[in-house]
């Protein structure tokens, strides 16, 4: 009886954990099909399927494969495994090597015009979710909503729609201080080795503060000593 291993990846941006659980019963359902001995699972959890980085589930499937622990891999589909065509390539390559098998429950057993065929395919498909996720954020950004991440200054206006912000008061005077010095000819560098100086960016942490400046009765901060 052939040796089998089931694969299963689900991208964070597109699916769910659950996708694990029905990937793996697909596979599972084309094993006893085909009379396989199922030994191994091994699955990535919100990865990417452009890049093998980070992917150690199927890292560690290509060093049991190596060690020649089982026959066949199977996967719900190709682009389970990889989205990239010369990723794919490698992958394929290196399992026949060693005589090991790669099949998938849409197209079974997978050959060279498979591989060819699909990484081009997921190729464009990357391509095209580049181009789409790069419209939507400059749409975003043009609509004077944030393109993502948070800056300093702002906190996330989550009633108000995906990508809003609303001013932070308590960060406020820092952010209108740069833009004055700005506009007031400071460069860049300048402006943030004075806002570094005063410790602005550290409004969580308040600079130390001593009554005891000689001849003043002004609170005296450790910042003026420069």
């Amino acid at each position: 009886m052939l040796k089998a291993v089931l694969y299963a990846r689900y991208s964070s941006d597109l699916q769910n954990p659950g996708s694990i659980d029905d990937q793996l019963r697909l596979c599972r359902e084309l094993a006893e099909r085909q009379g396989w001995e199922i030994v191994g699972l091994y699955h990535d959890e919100a990865v990417s399927g452009a890049s093998l980085q980070g992917r150690d589930g199927l890292q560690r499937l290509m060093e049991d494969g190596q060690a020649r622990q089982f026959d066949i891999v199977c996967a719900e589909t190709l682009d389970r495994i990889s989205r990239d065509q010369e990723d794919m390539a490698r992958i394929h390559k290196r399992l026949r090597f060693v005589g090991v098998a790669l099949h998938t429950v849409s197209d079974g057993r997978v050959d060279e015009l498979h591989v060819g065929f699909r990484g081009t395919m997921n190729a464009l498909f990357l391509r095209d979710l580049a181009e789409k996720t790069h419209r939507g954020l400059r749409g975003r950004v043009e609509q004077g909503r944030s393109g993502g991440g948070l800056a300093y200054g702002y906190d996330v206006a989550a009633d108000q729609g995906e990508g809003a912000r609303q001013i932070n008061e308590r960060e406020a005077p820092v952010i209108r201080r740069i833009f004055k010095l700005f506009a007031d000819g400071q460069s860049p560098g300048r402006i943030a080795a004075a806002t570094e100086r005063r410790r602005y960016l550290r409004a969580s942490k308040p600079a130390l503060v001593r009554y005891d400046h000689p001849g003043t009765s002004q609170p005296w901060h450790r910042d003026h000593q420069q």
